[in-house]
């Protein structure tokens, strides 16, 4: 004998226009296996809170409750709830407010979705709602009346918003916007924003005034001088965590010939871990009797500038000390560390979006402005490990060139090492993705610690070993693992342990 089971969805809803339904569900409510959320809307979970329900299915519940609303203001741009449980609603009639558990529905009078019009100016339809069209919603976000904290993005996330689109889209899609918003501000009622629009537009554009802005990044956008204010928020999370001072680890090399034998090592390090290998046997003939691996002149010119850069100024010691001086820095570091190849474009700033993995660097066109931020970090901090740290973290994020953006960034670090009279660092095989995966944690999850960690025992690694003897050196290196590709087989173990 089989069992029929009533087997109810999360949510029902009850409406006069279907007498049959709305019959079942109360009846189904009088029998206790419906709880009322509000009127008309009732859930068929009778344990959980119902504030994990609402939430999650706020759609739903939005378009029984007022069919034909837009989705507008800040909920537009967001596409859910906000951290207080807000949605805002354009819809006809008088303003009114909907508590419900963990979701607030809040009527803003206003004109109706906008259909049948060019495809840019409609609003766009999203199950028996509306979403405001890109050209709407920035409008709503520049309201500035009554409850505009709540209610929008406000003017200073619009000025930053139009700066990326400006960078992603060019100044055309900014024209285009602009020119939507003015088909449609008269007809919602929203002149005044359309006027807050057009200034911000013609700001960023530079044939308006730029003070009327107030985003830092719209403001540098209107001076010339664009950044990422995404990677600036990176810069600063790392700069806080760099504000402890660490304790000096004095050179260890301090011979002609030891400053000789670490930086061979350095370079061809440096150069291993962005996969221009070599054995070590090749590397010394390249760099201690200048020759050029057969079929290989390219990567052999590599670690000779980059070993050139290790021993000569001002790569050496002396890095900048200002915002025009380190741009100059870096593009002739990297020059002389490309300077073999021409198709590299060495020491010229890149012109396309580069990536590694599923990091996206900055956008070229953001990238003179964003190192110029980024440099003013580095001269806040005053402790020279946590210059150098800053230095190379902003190179590497911001991957300013085509090519040898590591080698570059680790240069710019041991140039405010060296500076200060503090052992370099060096980066052997063994430690790649010690290094590589604690950069990654920072730029993807704005985790600044493994990476402050990581480059903390890279440099007491690097302090452990006596360069004075370079074929002492070597097998020393090679007892801690320092040339070991195969990580699972080996870990890099520390000097003074042997």
């Amino acid at each position: 004998m089989s069992t029929f089971i009533d087997k109810l969805p999360l949510l029902l809803f009850s409406a006069a226009q279907d007498q049959t339904q709305a019959q079942r569900v109360t009846r189904l409510a009088r029998a206790g296996r419906l709880r009322k959320i509000c009127r008309g809307v009732y859930t068929s979970d009778l344990h959980r809170p119902l504030e994990q329900i609402t939430r999650p299915n706020w759609r739903e519940i939005t378009e029984h409750l007022y069919p034909g609303a837009v989705i507008a203001y800040r909920s537009a741009e967001l596409a859910q709830p906000d951290a207080q449980g807000n949605i805002f609603l354009v819809l006809s009639g008088r303003a009114r407010r909907l508590a419900l558990p963990g979701l607030t529905l809040n009527i803003i009078p206003g004109h109706p979705a906008i259909q049948q019009r060019d495809a840019a100016l409609n609003d766009t339809p999203y199950g028996k709602l509306f979403v405001s069209s890109e050209a709407r919603r920035l409008l709503e976000n520049l309201y500035t009346g009554k409850g505009a904290a709540l209610r929008t993005m406000g003017r200073q996330w619009i000025e930053s918003h139009l700066s990326k689109l400006c960078t992603i889209r060019g100044e055309h899609k900014l024209n285009a916007l602009r020119d939507n918003a003015r088909l449609i501000a008269a007809e919602l009622g929203l002149e005044v924003q359309f006027k807050a629009l057009n200034i911000i537009v013609s700001a960023l554009m530079q044939t308006g005034k730029a003070r009327s802005l107030r985003s830092a990044d719209a403001l540098a956008r209107a001076a010339g001088k664009p950044y990422d204010p995404d990677r600036i928020e990176l810069f600063d999370t790392l700069f806080s965590a760099l504000r402890k001072p660490a304790a000096l680890l004095g050179e260890v090399a301090n011979t002609a010939t030891s400053v000789f034998n670490f930086a061979f090592f350095e370079a061809y390090f440096s150069n291993y871990i962005e996969g221009t290998t070599f054995t070590v046997e090749e590397a010394t003939e390249i760099i201690f009797d200048g020759k050029l691996i057969a079929q290989r002149n390219e990567d052999s010119h590599d670690v000779l500038g980059t070993f050139k850069a290790i021993t000569e100024e001002p790569f050496r010691s002396t890095p900048p000390t200002n915002e025009d001086e380190f741009l100059s820095w870096l593009r002739n570091c990297n020059e002389l560390i490309l300077s073999s190849r021409p198709d590299k474009n060495p020491g010229q700033w890149k012109e396309q979006l580069n990536q590694a993995g599923n990091t996206i660097f900055v956008h070229p066109e953001l990238v003179k402005g964003t190192l110029r931020e980024g440099f003013k970090r580095i001269a806040l901090l005053e402790d020279p490990f946590a210059q150098a740290l800053m230095a190379m973290y902003i190179v590497t994020e911001v991957h300013p060139f085509v090519d040898g953006n590591g080698r570059t960034a680790r240069l710019a670090m041991n140039a405010y090492l060296t500076q200060s009279r503090a052992c370099r660092i060096i980066i052997p095989t063994a430690y790649r993705e010690d290094y590589l995966l604690p950069l990654k944690a920072l730029s993807q999850n704005a985790n600044p610690e493994p990476f402050v960690r990581a480059m903390t025992r890279a440099w007491y690694w690097t302090a452990g070993f006596d360069y004075s003897d370079v074929a002492a050196l070597r097998n020393k290196l090679n007892d801690c693992n320092a040339f070991a590709e195969n990580l699972v087989q080996y870990r890099l173990l520390d000097p003074t342990d042997l």
